[in-house]
Order: C-alpha cells, then sequence, then structure tokens
C-alpha cells in the first residue's frame, strides 16, 4: 500500500511539474519537501523569486485527502497580490482541486460564494481568514496543515492579533509551514513551534533564527 501510495504520488508530482512547465524541482525545493514529508513544522528562508510558493504547495496538495469535502489547509499571506498569485499557481498545477482566495476588496457575498462549496485550500489575508473563522463561517475541524506565508511580513503590517485568532481558533492544526526572504527573523510564542525543522537557503546561519516569547 505505501509502494502504491509512493507511486501515485511521484506521477502526481511529475504531472504537476510538467504543468508548470518545470523539469524538476531546485534543491531548496527538493530540501523543502523533504523537510515538510518528515516533520511537522517547518520554516523555509530563501528569497523572494526562488520558488518558495511550488516548494510548499507541491507537498501539501500531496497530502490532500481526496474524499475530505471540507476546507483541509489555511494559507496566509500579508498582500492580497500574494493570495492571488498563490491561487493562480495552485490552479496551474491542474490537481483538480478547488482553491480559493480571501482578501480585501472582494465583496462578502463572493467570498461566501466560493465557500459555500467547500475549497480544499483557502488563501488569504490575515484580516479576512480570521473575520471568517470569527463568524464560523466553515468547519474548521478538518484544517490538519497551517501555512504562514511571509509571515514577518503580516507582523510588520499589523496583524498580530489576526494571526493570534487565526491560530487559536482552528483545534487540529497538524502542520506548520512557515516561510520569509527575511534574515533575523523571530518567531512569536503564540505560533507555537517547538522544534522546527530550517531549511534556509539565505546564506546566513541559523542561529538568527530565534523563537520570541511574548
Amino acid at each position: 500500500m505505501y509502494l502504491c501510495t509512493m507511486s501515485k504520488n511521484i506521477k502526481k508530482q511529475t504531472s504537476i511539474l510538467t504543468k508548470l512547465g518545470i523539469n524538476k524541482l531546485n534543491p531548496m525545493q527538493e530540501e523543502a519537501h523533504l523537510g515538510i514529508r518528515s516533520s511537522n513544522e517547518l520554516v523555509l528562508l530563501s528569497p523572494t523569486g526562488t520558488g518558495k510558493t511550488v516548494a510548499f504547495l507541491v507537498p501539501v496538495i500531496l497530502n490532500l485527502d481526496l474524499e475530505c469535502s471540507e476546507i483541509q489547509v489555511i494559507i496566509v499571506v500579508p498582500t492580497r497580490e500574494l493570495a492571488i498569485q498563490i491561487e493562480q499557481v495552485a490552479r496551474e498545477m491542474g490537481t483538480g482541486h478547488k482553491i480559493n482566495a480571501v482578501y480585501g476588496g472582494r465583496t462578502g457575498s463572493r467570498d461566501r460564494k466560493d465557500i459555500k462549496h467547500r475549497p480544499a485550500i483557502l488563501i488569504g489575508t490575515p484580516g479576512r481568514i480570521a473575520d471568517h473563522l470569527r463568524r464560523k463561517a466553515f468547519d474548521t475541524r478538518k484544517i490538519h496543515t497551517l501555512i504562514l506565508d511571509e509571515f514577518d511580513k503580516s507582523l510588520e503590517v499589523g496583524f498580530e492579533q489576526e494571526m493570534r485568532d487565526i491560530i487559536s481558533i482552528i483545534p487540529k492544526i497538524q502542520k506548520k509551514i512557515l516561510t520569509s526572504a527575511t534574515d533575523g527573523i523571530e518567531i512569536p510564542d503564540f505560533v507555537g513551534l517547538r522544534e522546527p525543522i530550517i531549511v534556509d537557503y539565505l546564506d546566513q546561519k541559523i542561529t538568527k533564527l530565534k523563537l520570541k516569547t511574548v
């Protein structure tokens, strides 16, 4: 069964990369993929434009439950531009999974329409995601993976409370993935990381990454 599943995942990954026009994952993406598969906590540090989106999307998509009709993955991003970008990349992968993005500037009715037929992956800005969670717009019990993409930027622009709420409201987060293009970042205690794998492609010492208690 394990070998069968692994073989299917390899074929699915090859199909995804082909649709994206990628021959193979780069070293950072390979290391991130391995880390995401082997650990429930991963921090990915890599410069902008190096393919972090593909690095976390591919293994996360391969781990989706095809039989589940609820949201399984939440991706939180600092800007609507990044939300739209990730949504586009995810859809270009052609996996058949429903994927939606929510962010400021969209009407509430449009959000509700998209969420009514549950996406497997929901992408959004901290304020919009937190608002939907507070309103109990969807069942959170099947959400197993939380990705905070460019999380340090979300903190910089004042979304700490929203990010706290998101993490506290979702009851069964099994996997947390954080990404940043910045070195020397501090991860707030409310994120709840204990022993994360750190994939660092910033050519800086890993010791500069600190867990901050607040």
